[in-house]
């Protein structure tokens, strides 16, 4: 192990938690909706997707939140869809609101999926959500709006950035959509870790150790492109299936983690090692490239894991906002 490599690792201090010290590389971000979880372990920043705002809808705990974005649209005089939609909106801001009273940073609010493919219904919906958050007296720097990184999701954020609305890409399974994202100035990428290790264990027939997961190594090519080109936009590592993995993007700029993978390293105190850093990057051997529309798609299309699961993310977050959807009509009717 090199100098810097020992001089960058936190394990001599036993008392210190895995947790406590990958946050001395790394910003840690909760994956979850939960209020509790983000108060047992104190993140920088928070994330939700339809998915886990679904979830904690049907909490008793979060009745009131429910039940306040449902009167709230009654009295606007919509109906049907519409109201539907409203209150889904509605919902959505009212839990990341509650987040950034328990987390000192940002919280992301998620796009709808089936906007996926629409620049000007994704834009509207993004000013749709500030200006809730607006209405709450929660300043737009503290907001992040998901969005698929789709080619009509990353021309979306564009727009969105130059207005000083900034956005975490989703749903990111290559290099390609992230040289996409970083172009476009968008402020955050979320690689979805886990799910490119799904699809490689699936076509492989078997594990890999977090040191050789393609889902860690497609992190890691990121971070150093970015770190090596100049690139502002922070790489949020998402997703993840073991602790293992987590470990290995030790000094990413973020990771979001879920509630089950951060007690887990709460409870170990074995040494957290520093994995990523700018100095490193600048080394790499990769070369930049830039895109067009054609030669985006292009390279997406002939990845077809990025394809194949970047098509299912989208369709798994529309079933859940369709869940969460027929959640709330239950409860107006």
């Amino acid at each position: 192990m090199s100098n810097t490599a020992v001089s960058e690792r936190v394990g001599t201090t036993s008392a210190l938690s895995q947790l406590d010290q990958l946050k001395q590389f790394t910003k840690v971000v909760a994956d979850t909706g939960d209020f509790a979880t983000l108060k047992q372990y104190s993140p920088q920043d928070a994330t939700t997707n339809p998915s886990l705002i679904y979830k904690a809808a049907q909490m008793p705990a979060y009745k009131d939140l429910v039940q306040k974005a449902i009167s709230d649209q009654r009295k606007s005089g919509l109906s049907g869809s519409e109201l539907l939609s409203r209150i889904m909106d509605d919902l959505l801001v009212l839990f990341g609101a509650e987040i950034l009273k328990i987390v000192p940073g940002r919280v992301s609010t998620e796009t709808d999926a089936d906007l996926s493919f629409d620049t000007e219904g994704l834009v509207a919906k993004a000013h749709r959500f500030i200006e809730l958050y607006a209405n709450l007296k929660i300043p737009r720097e503290r907001v992040l709006i998901k969005i698929a990184s789709t080619w009509e999701g990353i021309r979306a954020a564009e727009r969105l950035q130059k207005e000083g609305i900034n956005c975490n890409m989703t749903l990111l399974f290559s290099l390609t959509q992230a040289v996409g994202c970083a172009e476009a100035n968008a402020r955050l990428i979320s690689p979805f870790v886990g799910r490119i290790l799904d699809w490689y264990k699936a076509k492989a027939g078997k594990d890999f150790s977090p040191a050789e997961d393609p889902g860690v190594l497609s992190v890691k090519e990121i971070y150093s492109y970015y770190k090596k080109f100049g690139y502002n936009t922070e790489v949020m590592g998402a997703s993840f299936r073991s602790k293992g993995e987590i470990i290995e993007l030790a000094g990413c700029d973020l990771l979001t983690i879920s509630p089950p993978l951060l007690g887990e390293l709460k409870a170990s105190s074995d040494p957290v090692e520093r994995k990523l850093s700018p100095s490193q990057a600048a080394s790499s051997r990769l070369e930049k490239f830039s895109l067009d529309e054609k030669s985006f798609r292009w390279r997406l299309n002939e990845d077809a894991m990025a394809t194949e699961k970047l098509a299912e993310g989208i369709r798994l977050f529309n079933a859940d906002a369709v869940k969460l959807e027929k959640h709330l009509a239950s409860l107006t009717s």
